[in-house]
């Protein structure tokens, strides 16, 4: 069954969750052959649609949740729809390129690619990319949010949180061509924006879903504001890429 994760905190989603870089694209543009129509899948809030947008005569993008397509912004080329992955309103031999970012891990991979291979044009472009745990370069902050994202939520992480920590090596993808890149992406943000950022977690939700609506980064709070400091500190994401021809 497909797994909505992110309904629950689809506002918090849409404003606490990083974009992807620039460089993103201009890595995974080049590689494709079309640009009449593209797909992206689990949208979310849009962020990838609306970056692909300027690009392509028409971008379909979809998503589990009818909540974080209500915080996309609307496009004249851009639809959204509601639908699993592996089941796409599409015709076949629809799309020159297929993405999906920072949620392949929840799919079940074999239907997800037959569904890829039958909604891909000849020569079509599949691109899959994702974003490990954050970094500050202070080593004993680092190891609060370490300690918080392994062992505080533990339990409440789903299997598939795992294959984004290995940066998807463990996820096949048997498709020709393929090109792997990373991308760090660095924001500047304050304790608080950061605390709510821990606040898009689905494992967050969860526990609170466990544990009648607890807050459980008010637990970490304290120790994380402290090591902090006041204003603004910069923090890093390993944006890792991987994309190939489907056909």
């Amino acid at each position: 069954m497909p797994l909505d994760r992110f309904s629950a905190q689809a506002a918090l989603y849409a404003r606490y969750r990083i974009s992807y870089p620039p460089a993103l694209y201009a890595w995974l543009l080049p590689q494709v052959a079309g640009r009449q129509r593209a797909w992206d899948c689990a949208t979310g809030n849009g962020q990838v649609a609306a970056a692909l947008a300027p690009f392509f005569e028409k971008i379909e993008a979809t998503d589990l949740s009818a909540n974080q397509l209500a915080q996309a912004p609307a496009l004249p080329n851009v639809r959204y729809q509601v639908a699993p992955a592996e089941h796409a309103p599409f015709a076949d031999h629809s799309f020159d390129l297929v993405t999906v970012g920072q949620a392949v891990h929840w799919f079940e991979p074999a239907a997800w690619h037959q569904e890829v291979r039958r909604v891909a044009r000849p020569g079509a472009t599949l691109a899959e990319w994702g974003y490990g745990l954050a970094h500050t370069g202070e080593p004993a902050l680092d190891a609060l949010i370490q300690h918080f994202h392994d062992e505080t939520l533990g339990p409440y992480w789903d299997e598939n949180r795992w294959h984004v920590i290995d940066e998807y090596a463990r996820l096949p993808f048997p498709f020709a061509n393929i090109q792997q890149a990373r991308f760090p992406v660095g924001r500047h943000w304050s304790a608080a924006w950061f605390l709510d950022y821990l606040r898009t977690w689905s494992a967050v939700v969860k526990y609170g879903q466990q544990h009648a609506g607890a807050d459980v980064v008010a637990e970490v709070a304290p120790e994380l504001v402290r090591l902090w400091g006041t204003g603004e500190r910069e923090v890093l994401f390993p944006v890792f890429a991987r994309a190939g021809l489907v056909g």
